[in-house]
């Protein structure tokens, strides 16, 4: 975790100094961002199905596909939930991949990029963490 820490806390120091400088000059890409709330919230409420194997992760991705995201759907939290319960290896599987509101600096690196940077009601490509392979769908944000 020591390494998940050291990483947040250069990106929040990076993130003030863009901030202060990028926003009068051409910083339109980050001020955009900010406009959305991505990024910026300090709690994130989100499911996920986490595999150990990418095989097993593209299949429950592959469902969602195939169900929703194809057709430009967003993933209803219930229907997400059924599969995180099938695909899951995580023990919030069992609660439907809910893992509840949970702070920045709580989750490892790349969950916690994805995670708080995924729009609320959209549901994450499959990516590769320190734990196995994980799909997220956000479901909230708040300060």
């Amino acid at each position: 975790m020591g390494k998940g820490d050291a990483k947040a806390g250069g990106k929040g120091k990076g993130k003030q100094a863009s901030g202060s400088d990028e926003a009068p000059s051409k910083g339109k890409g980050k001020a955009g961002k900010a406009a959305d709330g991505l990024g910026t919230c300090t709690y994130v409420k989100a499911r996920h199905v986490l595999c150990e194997k990418q095989g097993k992760i593209n299949e429950a991705y592959k469902k969602l596909q195939d169900g929703w995201l194809s057709n430009g759907d967003k993933v209803p939290p219930a229907e997400f939930a059924k599969i995180a319960a099938e695909y899951s290896e995580c023990p919030s599987g069992k609660k439907g991949g809910d893992l509840g509101w949970f702070p920045r600096g709580k989750m490892a690196g790349p969950f916690q990029d994805v995670a708080f940077n995924t729009p609320v009601g959209v549901t994450s490509a499959p990516f590769k963490s320190t734990h196995g392979y994980h799909i997220i769908l956000s479901e909230g944000r708040k300060n």
